[in-house]
């Protein structure tokens, strides 16, 4: 059964690393001076665990932002990244943010929009990987 456990860097760090490691370092190629940064330490970090084995990751940014998706190739397309994004978006509701927002590499703007995301602004790059900001609002919407 899947399961996500959200916690600070100090506790999901040694979890969170090596998946992002993996998927962005080793199979994407970004630069490891670009991945770790100083939003770790204030980030939540989510960690997915099937079979008490961490699969997937991602993070919640103080102001909102979500990023640093990665789920292992193997345990792909089976409603990893889902479960993540919907838990990070519960903690920023709990939180009192009225949106998030997320910079989305090309091939995952779909998925996004599929939880309600909308892409905002032009196609950007970061790290050499085309990116689309995109946004969910929070607020309860009026009929």
């Amino acid at each position: 059964m899947l399961r996500i456990d959200c916690a600070g860097w100090d506790i999901n760090g040694e979890w969170a690393r090596p998946i992002r490691r993996s998927v962005f370092i080793e199979e994407q190629g970004i630069p490891e001076a670009e991945e770790w940064d100083d939003s770790d330490a204030v980030s939540l970090h989510a960690v997915a665990w099937l079979n008490n084995v961490a699969i997937g990751t991602a993070r919640l940014l103080p102001e909102g932002k979500i990023g640093r998706m990665a789920v292992l190739p193997q345990y792909r397309k089976q409603g990893v990244g889902a479960a993540l994004l919907n838990t990070l978006i519960g903690k920023a509701r709990e939180q009192g943010h009225s949106s998030v927002r997320l910079s989305a590499q090309s091939h995952a703007v779909d998925f996004y929009a599929r939880h309600g995301f909308v892409a905002s602004g032009a196609p950007h790059e970061e790290v050499g990987i085309a990116h689309q900001w995109m946004a969910l609002n929070l607020k309860p919407q009026r009929h």
